[in-house]
């Protein structure tokens, strides 16, 4: 029963940030979800940043419970308790993202340490795919590969137009190559959570084979 609750988080804190990236932008006249980022939603001075970090504590801690919903789903599949890890690791760094400033106003330390933090996220994102990959069968490692690339190739568009964002240029598509590699990510949560929801709780603690082969069998998987 916890555990399941816990998977459930995994979910619930995906739904969660899409809605928070429909309903914040709405109190902002002028920002556009198209050109702008989402950590602009939370930037020091932007009228939405007391919204976003009001809805951005639970979902860290929605994240951070399904990172243990997944180290307890893992048995002795290795690979899939790190994942279990770097999910907890992922939901503890986004209680401490330094922000950065509005457009056109001076870079300072935080915003330094804000870009820091996103390419440090990045990567435990990418190392989440990746021993998510090497936990499940071929379906699911194949479907994770496709995300890495869609993660990497829009986080990179985005990254270009960071020197125009800082310069108060116009980033026409910065907003939307940002929300399609969160959304890569996003979505790659929600087929775990629903992978792992397959697999029965009394197999969970007693899986011993690394590929968690198990539910692979009719009726018991989705993508693995």
């Amino acid at each position: 029963m916890l555990r399941n609750v816990l998977l459930a988080c995994g979910i619930l804190s995906s739904l969660l940030y899409v809605a928070m990236n429909v309903v914040v932008p709405m109190q902002w006249d002028n920002y556009s979800s198209a050109s702008q980022t989402v950590s602009e939603l939370s930037a020091l001075g932007a009228p939405t940043r007391q919204l976003w970090l009001l809805l951005v504590v639970p979902y860290t801690l929605l994240v951070t419970a399904f990172g243990f919903g997944v180290w307890l789903s893992a048995g002795r599949n290795r690979p899939l308790r790190v994942v279990g890890v770097l999910i907890i690791a992922n939901g503890i760094l986004g209680i401490f993202w330094p922000p950065m400033h509005l457009r056109g106003v001076e870079p300072t330390l935080t915003d330094t340490l804000h870009i820091v933090f996103a390419i440090v996220t990045v990567l435990i994102f990418v190392l989440e795919i990746g021993f998510g990959a090497a936990a499940f069968g071929k379906r699911f490692r194949l479907f994770s590969i496709v995300t890495i690339v869609i993660l990497l190739a829009f986080g990179v568009l985005t990254g270009i137009d960071g020197p125009r964002i800082a310069a108060n240029l116009p980033t026409p598509w910065a907003g939307v190559w940002e929300r399609i590699s969160i959304g890569a990510f996003l979505a790659w949560m929600v087929i775990l959570t629903l992978t792992l929801f397959r697999l029965p709780t009394n197999v969970a603690g007693k899986i011993s084979s690394p590929g968690l082969r198990v539910i692979s069998n009719p009726g018991l998987g989705i993508i693995a």
